[in-house]
């Protein structure tokens, strides 16, 4: 195929071959701010010029409008994939990558040949170039500076939908400015609220402040010459982001709320319960008890077994339940460390279990501390904003949700079944277990008290109790 490739920007050049020509309008792309509608479609143009052939062309239209055209209307793509329905056509980009025939590996070949003769001209046009980027400097820098400033949100709901759809399955260019396209194909907007393209609307978040979201990493310690590092949030930061949502702060509850049903109490909720009132009771009258919930499960992340990770999220029991069962509802804390023995006599040694022990509730008191060491002549608590007032909590962790070994490892009690009290609740036998007959003075719960007594007096194993020091 003979083509003569001018570029759209300098209009100085003229190339043969496609690959030398994507590298010079690359080049000219730096130097000129694409802000119009127009300089976006020849954008996009150089691109569909180096698949510019007879064969892919075809395949590509075929595919890609058909796969387009049968995608749901705008107000509907974000639900579709909100609930899994839209799995299939998410990879609308990729299936049609995948079909590329052999023969374009030989036509690219074949535009390479003149490549040589081209690159020659891309260096003697180097002098061009600095001449027009002094020409274009004062321009850039007015338009820089705009563009360096952070921005906090995005222009509107439909931007927002677009951005984390591409962001939450990963999407590519294609697919998202396929979405784009057929969005603005079908509502008929005198203007478009979504960006030109994706690479415009990545380039708006880069501006954007996202300092809420960013996490951090702590080191918790040095382990056969390997250092464990633990990747967090802050928690205080993890709250603000719950409290900063509308919908929860507006069912947030402060205060015991007595709940009673025919004249009789009923426990729907944590701020119903008994527990919110003492705890409520033990802190000064003008505060307020802030419920916190963590959730945690080790979980494999490969087919084999061999990758795991341990998140732990945060929640809070101030939020309904119905609504603190939906997942905007909860944040992700951090990951704790899941450490390796260099061996398998290491791993099943007493030094190292007690270190794995150790090292969790090392790195819970590293995420949970800021919520309870305050300096403030006040005393204890923190302070938080919601709906633009200022609020005095006192953090209080209430509960702990998590399966049976990892209960265990949260109490410190014996991981095993056959231990004399292997509830971690109780100090009933486990002989007893099973009695319904029990009374009430014979059902000890396990709690702070006398958890750290048998830790100080040194007879955990009375308790079946871990020698560890427990955080909570």
């Amino acid at each position: 195929m003979s083509t003569s490739y001018k570029c759209p920007y300098c209009n100085i050049r003229y190339f043969s071959n496609r690959n030398s020509y994507s590298q010079h309008v690359n080049r000219c792309i730096n130097l000129y701010d694409v802000s119009t509608e127009e300089s976006n479609t020849e954008v996009s143009e150089v691109t569909d010029m180096l698949l510019d052939n007879d064969d892919f062309n075809r395949i590509e239209e075929r595919q890609s409008v058909q796969e387009i055209e049968n995608l749901p209307s705008g107000s509907e793509i974000t639900d579709l994939f909100e609930y899994g329905d839209y799995d299939a056509d998410a990879s609308v980009s990729l299936e049609v990558i995948s079909n590329i025939p052999e023969r374009f590996e030989e036509i690219l070949f074949e535009s390479s040949r003149n490549e040589d003769s081209d690159v020659k001209n891309l260096q003697n046009e180097d002098s061009n170039i600095e001449r027009l980027q002094n020409e274009d400097l004062d321009v850039r820098s007015k338009s820089s500076r705009n563009e360096d400033s952070d921005v906090e949100e995005f222009p509107n709901e439909s931007y927002t939908d677009l951005m984390t759809l591409v962001t939450k399955y990963n999407l590519n260019n294609k697919a998202g400015n396929a979405i784009i396209k057929f969005f603005n194909k079908h509502s008929n907007l005198p203007i478009s609220p979504l960006p030109k393209n994706i690479e415009t609307g990545r380039k708006y978040m880069d501006k954007m402040n996202l300092s809420r979201l960013l996490y951090y990493k702590h080191r918790i310690l040095v382990h056969n010459n390997k250092e464990y590092f633990i990747n967090y949030q802050p928690v205080i930061k993890c709250i603000e982001n719950l409290l900063s949502n509308p919908e929860i702060s507006q069912l947030f509850v402060y205060d015991y709320k007595k709940l009673e049903i025919e004249n009789e109490q009923s426990y729907g909720e944590q701020y119903t319960g008994n527990w919110w009132k003492k705890a409520k009771e033990s802190i000064p009258s003008v505060a307020y008890i802030l419920s916190i919930i963590l959730y945690s499960d080790a979980t494999t992340t490969d087919t084999l077994g061999k990758g795991s990770l341990h998140p732990i999220y945060i929640s809070l029991g101030n939020i309904p339940t119905w609504r603190r069962n939906k997942e905007d509802a909860k944040q992700l804390l951090g990951y704790l460390l899941i450490l390796s023995a260099k061996d398998e006599r290491e791993k099943k040694s007493s030094e190292f279990k007690k270190l794995v022990r150790e090292t969790f509730h090392n790195s819970i008191k590293f995420l949970l501390d800021p919520l309870f060491t305050n300096d403030d002549d006040d005393g204890d608590g923190i302070e938080l904003k919601i709906d633009n007032e200022i609020f005095w909590f006192f953090p209080r962790v209430s509960t702990i949700i998590c399966d049976w070994p990892e209960a265990c490892t949260f109490s410190l009690t014996y991981k095993s079944t056959n231990s004399n009290y292997p509830c971690h609740f109780c100090l009933v036998s486990k002989e007893n277990l099973n009695n319904t007959r029990l009374r009430d003075d014979q059902m000890v719960l396990r709690n702070k008290e006398n958890m750290l007594q048998y830790y100080n007096n040194g007879t955990t194993e009375k308790a079946s109790l871990e020698p560890v020091f427990n955080y909570f």
